[in-house]
């Protein structure tokens, strides 16, 4: 439980009935830290009396960036490959280094007076095959006998664990956060 305390200079500290000790109203102390996580996880529970609206801006302030951080996230993570169905190549056409000339040898140039150049088909993609959904594992069994079994594979259970983390994290995360990224 905490409280705030203010000098008869002014100056204001936090007290921590918990560890019984004063913490500086700094946001480069670990423990103000620590105040403004109790209150985004317990609100108003962890204070004795109302929180000073600018403790609860501050956490308001650092509740929003993590959430930024792990909406960030979880949109890099879901943008990734999923690896049990791998990724197609993807092509692009791109100017070569070669100017194209006209059939008396002259150098083409377009309407605005910039060269024309020879176009190359360019892999901007690399294809990745997909994994197999399962592989063989040695197991011993209940006699002491070694078997070899087919398994779900674990790379690709553990890659759509992430994504349905991802997924939760982004349906959880509050629109202004969305709007914010």
């Amino acid at each position: 439980m905490f409280n705030i305390n203010t000098s008869e200079l002014g100056e204001s500290n936090i007290y921590c009935q918990t560890h019984n000790h004063w913490i500086p109203l700094d946001p480069a102390n670990r423990h103000y830290q620590e105040v403004l996580d109790a209150i985004i996880a317990e609100g108003a529970a962890c204070f004795d009396g109302e929180i000073p609206a600018e403790l609860q801006a501050a956490a308001d302030e650092k509740q929003f960036n993590q959430q930024l951080v792990a909406y960030t996230n979880a949109i890099e993570k879901l943008a990734q490959y999923v690896l049990a169905d791998g990724r197609e190549q993807v092509t692009e056409m791109q100017d070569s280094h070669i100017q194209l000339t006209d059939s008396d040898g002259q150098l083409q140039y377009d309407s605005d007076g910039s060269p024309i150049y020879e176009q190359v088909e360019v892999i901007t993609v690399t294809a990745i095959e997909p994994l197999p959904a399962t592989v063989t594992e040695s197991q011993i069994d209940s006699d002491g006998e070694a078997t070899v079994v087919e398994v779900p594979n674990p790379l690709i259970t553990k890659d759509n664990e992430e994504r349905a983390a991802a997924q939760a994290v982004i349906d959880a995360t509050p629109q202004a956060v969305i709007d914010a990224a």
